[in-house]
C-alpha cells in the first residue's frame, strides 16, 4: 500500500462511520500564538475542542501536514522527521472511548482496510495516579475487541495523559503500537517491557476532565475524542520497511540526491553504502521536503531571521550544508523541489500552484548562504593570527558561537577550518553559548509533542477580528491586488502580510488606519453564518484557503448584511468579537517589506469594550 492509498483508505473508512471529511489547514497557525507551526492535526480544530460548533458536524476526519521543530538536530536518523502528515478523526461531544477504540482496531486489522496482524499490535493506557483513576474503561474496550491482557501496558501520566496546559481540558489517552522486531512478539511483550521493538502509530486522546487547579479535576459535560495516526510511520509498517526513508514518500527525493552527488563524483553515489553520508542524505531529503511544504503553504512564510521564517532559513541552510558535505557544489534545492512537488501535488495542490515561488525562494536562500559561508571563512582568517597565540590550540565556544550567530557560519565548518590549522573547538562551550541564545522555536515547541490548545485570550480575539478590518481597508486604499499572505498574532501585537509591489506612502498608511478606526467606532455587529464555500464566494466573501467543493464553512460578516451593506465578509474559523467597539483603538506601528512582492504591517490595539459571554 502506498502513502496515497493509505491516506485515501483512512478518509474512506471514517466517512463510512459517518465522519465528515474536512480540509487540512495551513502549516502556519492563525489563532495560536504559542507555536510557530501546526504541529498536530488538532491545532486547526482548537475552537471546536473548546466548545464552538463545527459547521460540518460532530464527527470529523482529515489529513493534515505538520511541522515539528523542537528536535531538528535529531533529524538524520532513520525515523525523525521535521515535516510529516497526520491522519485524524474527531468526536466533538458525540461518541467516546468505546467507539473510538473499536474504529481504530477495525481499521488496523480488518481485511477490508489495513489487514495488520493483531498479534503484532499492542496498546498503552493510563495507569492512574493521585489525580485520576486507572483507565480500566479503555483497557476493557480493548479487551472486548480481542486485545490480550499482556499486550496492554499501564503507563504513567508522562506517557498516557494529555493536557491543554496547567488548567483546562485534559484526560487519558491510549496509544497503539506495532511490532517491528523479528518474527512475532514474545509473550508478555508490550511497550512497557520492550520500548525498542514497538513503534507508535496512533494516539487516541480522551478529553474527559477539566483541570481547575493542580489538585482538582472535574468531569467535562461534553467529552471529545482527538486521534492522530502518523502517515509516514504507518506506511513504513505496511510496506515492511525498517525506515520511513525507504518508502516511496522519500525514495524519489533520495534518487534525485544520488543523481546530484554522482554528477560531481568519480564514481556513482548510492544511498545505503556509508552511514555518515546516508545521514546527510536523510537530512537533505527531510529538510528540502519541509522547506517546500512551508514555502508552498497557503500562508507560506519566507526565510528570515525571526520566528517561522528563521526555522525555514535554518532547515534550508542545513540542507545546503549537507549537500556540500556530499560534494554538491551547485545550487540544487530547486531541482529537489521539482521532485517533492511532483510527489505530493495531488494531496496538496497548493505546492504546484506555488512552484515558481518555492523554487525562486530556495535558490535565493542558497545563494545568500554560500555568500555567508564565504564571509565566515574570511572572518575566520582574520581571527587566525590571534588564535595561533593560544597554546591550548583550542577555539573557544564563544568564538565559535560568534561566527555562527553573527555570520551564520556552521560550527562544523569552524571545526574543519580549525583542524586544518591544528585547532580543536570547545564544543561544550559552543553549546552553552548557543543555549543562552536559543531560537524561538525551541522554547515555543518544548514539551508540546502531543499538542496543546491555543491561548484563546480576549486580546488575541480582538486582534484576530482587527485583521479582517485591516485587510478590507487595504483593499479600499490600495486596490484589489491586495491579498492576505499570512498573519501572526500574540498578546502584544498583530502582524499582517499582504501582496503589494511597493512601499505604502505615509498618506496611504494613515488612510488605512483611519478606515479601521472608523469601523471600530461605528460599533458594527460581527455575525456568523454556516454555508457552502460556493455560496460564500458567490456572496463576495474572501476565502484564503482552497477548501473542498461544497464543504460547509463559517462566514463572518462585519456590518449589517442588508443589500450588501457590509464592510467585510470572510470565510474564517474565528475567534471573533461580537461587535467592533470591543476591539479598541487601532494603531499601525510599521509598514515594511516581508519578501519579494509582499509587504508587512505591524499594528497594536488598546482599550475597547470587554467581550461578552458567548
Amino acid at each position: 500500500m502506498t502513502a496515497n492509498e493509505l491516506r485515501s483508505k483512512y478518509i474512506e473508512f471514517f466517512k463510512s462511520k459517518n465522519h465528515a471529511e474536512i480540509s487540512g489547514q495551513s502549516l502556519i497557525p492563525e489563532n495560536d500564538p504559542s507555536v510557530l507551526f501546526t504541529m498536530a492535526g488538532m491545532h486547526p480544530l482548537v475552537p471546536y475542542l473548546l466548545g464552538e460548533k463545527h459547521p460540518s458536524g460532530t464527527r470529523l476526519t482529515d489529513y493534515q501536514k505538520c511541522i515539528r521543530t523542537g528536535d531538528i538536530e535529531e533529524v538524520g536518523d532513520p525515523s525523525h522527521l521535521t515535516c510529516f502528515e497526520m491522519l485524524g478523526n474527531w468526536s466533538l461531544g458525540d461518541y467516546f472511548k468505546k467507539e473510538s477504540i473499536a474504529f481504530s482496531y477495525e481499521f488496523l486489522t480488518s481485511p477490508k482496510w489495513l489487514a495488520l496482524d493483531p498479534k503484532k499490535i499492542s496498546v498503552t493506557v493510563f495507569a492512574g495516579d493521585e489525580n485520576a483513576p486507572r483507565d480500566d474503561e479503555a483497557a476493557g474496550y480493548w479487551k472486548e475487541n480481542g486485545m490480550p491482557e499482556d499486550k496492554i501496558a499501564y503507563l504513567p501520566a508522562s506517557d498516557n495523559w494529555w493536557a491543554a496546559g496547567p488548567t483546562g481540558p485534559c484526560g487519558p489517552d491510549t496509544e497503539i503500537f506495532y511490532w517491528v522486531g523479528e518474527g512475532l512478539p514474545p509473550a508478555g511483550s508490550n511497550k512497557g517491557t520492550d520500548s525498542d521493538n514497538w513503534m507508535e502509530i496512533w494516539n487516541n486522546v480522551f478529553m474527559q476532565y477539566n483541570r481547575i487547579d493542580e489538585k482538582t479535576l472535574v468531569p467535562l459535560e461534553k467529552k471529545n475524542v482527538d486521534t492522530g495516526m502518523g502517515l509516514e510511520r504507518t506506511n513504513c509498517i505496511l510496506q515492511g520497511k525498517k525506515s520511513v526513508y525507504l518508502t516511496e514518500v522519500f525514495q524519489p527525493i533520495i534518487a534525485k540526491i544520488e543523481e546530484l552527488v554522482s554528477e560531481g563524483a568519480a564514481t556513482e553515489f548510492k544511498y545505503g553504502a556509508d552511514e555518515e553520508k546516508d545521514k546527510s542524505v536523510r537530512i537533505i531529503a527531510d529538510h528540502s521536503r519541509a522547506a517546500v511544504f512551508i514555502l508552498g503553504d497557503q500562508r507560506g512564510v519566507s526565510p528570515s531571521n525571526l520566528g517561522a521564517g528563521y526555522v525555514l532559513r535554518r532547515i534550508i541552510r542545513r540542507a545546503v550544508r549537507h549537500g556540500m558535505k556530499l560534494g554538491i557544489e551547485k545550487a540544487f534545492l530547486a531541482e529537489i523541489a521539482d521532485v517533492v512537488i511532483a510527489n505530493f501535488k495531488v494531496a496538496y495542490p497548493e505546492l504546484e500552484s506555488n512552484a515558481e515561488k518555492i523554487k525562486s525562494e530556495l535558490t535565493a536562500e542558497e545563494s545568500k548562504f554560500r555568500e555567508t559561508l564565504r564571509k565566515g571563512e574570511n572572518e575566520f582568517q582574520k581571527l587566525l593570527p590571534n588564535l595561533m597565540k593560544n597554546p591550548k590550540k583550542e577555539i573557544s565556544g564563544k568564538v565559535a558561537f560568534r561566527l555562527y550567530d553573527t555570520f551564520g557560519f556552521p560550527v562544523e565548518l569552524t571545526q574543519e577550518l580549525g583542524a586544518e590549522n591544528g585547532f580543536t573547538v570547545d564544543i561544550e562551550g559552543f553549546k552553552e553559548a548557543e543555549k543562552k541564545h536559543q531560537e524561538a522555536s525551541k522554547s515555543l515547541d518544548a514539551g508540546k509533542a502531543k499538542g496543546g490548545l491555543a491561548e484563546q485570550s480576549e486580546i488575541t480575539t480582538k486582534y484576530h477580528t482587527a485583521t479582517h478590518l485591516l485587510q478590507q481597508a487595504l483593499v479600499n486604499v490600495l486596490g484589489n491586488q491586495v491579498a492576505q499572505k499570512g498573519s501572526n498574532i500574540n498578546n502584544e501585537r498583530m502582524r499582517f502580510d499582504f501582496t503589494f509591489e511597493r512601499p505604502m506612502t505615509k498618506e496611504e498608511i494613515q488612510k488605512v488606519e483611519d478606515i479601521v478606526n472608523e469601523q471600530i467606532k461605528a460599533d458594527l455587529p460581527v455575525t456568523m453564518e454556516v454555508k457552502s464555500l460556493e455560496e460564500a464566494k458567490a456572496e463576495g466573501a474572501r476565502a484564503l484557503f482552497s477548501n473542498k467543493y461544497g464543504e460547509s464553512v463559517k462566514v463572518y460578516t462585519i456590518g449589517r448584511d442588508v443589500k450588501n451593506d457590509w464592510f467585510s465578509k470572510e470565510v474564517c474559523g474565528g475567534p471573533h468579537v461580537q461587535h467592533t467597539a470591543q476591539i479598541g483603538e487601532f494603531k499601525i506601528q510599521k509598514e515594511q517589506s516581508s519578501s519579494a512582492g509582499v509587504r508587512r504591517i505591524r499594528a497594536v490595539i488598546s482599550g475597547g469594550l470587554p467581550l461578552e459571554a458567548q
